[in-house]
């Protein structure tokens, strides 16, 4: 009967420690871990560590001082651009404002125009209407006149025809 053996812990790399079981002939394979190398450590993947040292490392070349200037430069340039924008958003919504009260003035005064001619078409409709019943009342008795001296003239000759 084999046995397998206790796991041992070989040191790895970047302070993290590597766990390897020992198998028999059955064909376990090894399983690496990753745990912390000391008490209250983190694990950290050795990309990420690698990358802070080599952040440290670059901080003094000039490579480096160089792309942060033009990182710089270009947080500048992005800041101005939207302040830029801001301004214009609020420059635009001052000329709105002043347009509006330009159109509602000019809407106010068209009513007055509007309500001053209709009451000058209502009047004049008015007196229209009041010509034209006197007229036609005149007429209407002028008519009357008439129709009673036609048939006054008419009656006469009938008369006259009847004799």
């Amino acid at each position: 009967m084999s046995k397998i053996s206790q796991p041992n812990s070989t040191p790895g790399v970047n302070g993290i420690s590597v766990i390897h079981t020992q198998a028999h002939a059955r064909g376990l394979q090894q399983v690496p871990q990753l745990v912390p190398a000391g008490p209250g450590e983190e694990a950290k993947p050795g990309s990420q560590q690698a990358e802070q040292k080599k952040l440290a490392h670059d901080r003094n070349s000039d490579g480096y001082r160089q792309r942060r200037e033009r990182n710089n430069m270009a947080v500048k340039k992005s800041r101005l651009k939207s302040k830029q924008k801001a301004q214009d958003t609020l420059q635009r919504v001052n000329q709105l404002k002043e347009e509006n009260e330009r159109l509602e003035a000019k809407i106010k005064l068209l009513t007055k125009e509007l309500r001053v001619l209709k009451d000058l078409f209502l009047e004049h409709a008015h007196n229209l209407a009041d010509n034209v019943q006197s007229i036609s009342t005149e007429n209407t008795t002028a008519d009357a006149a008439q129709f009673r001296t036609v048939d006054r003239h008419v009656c006469e000759i009938s008369n006259l025809h009847k004799k």
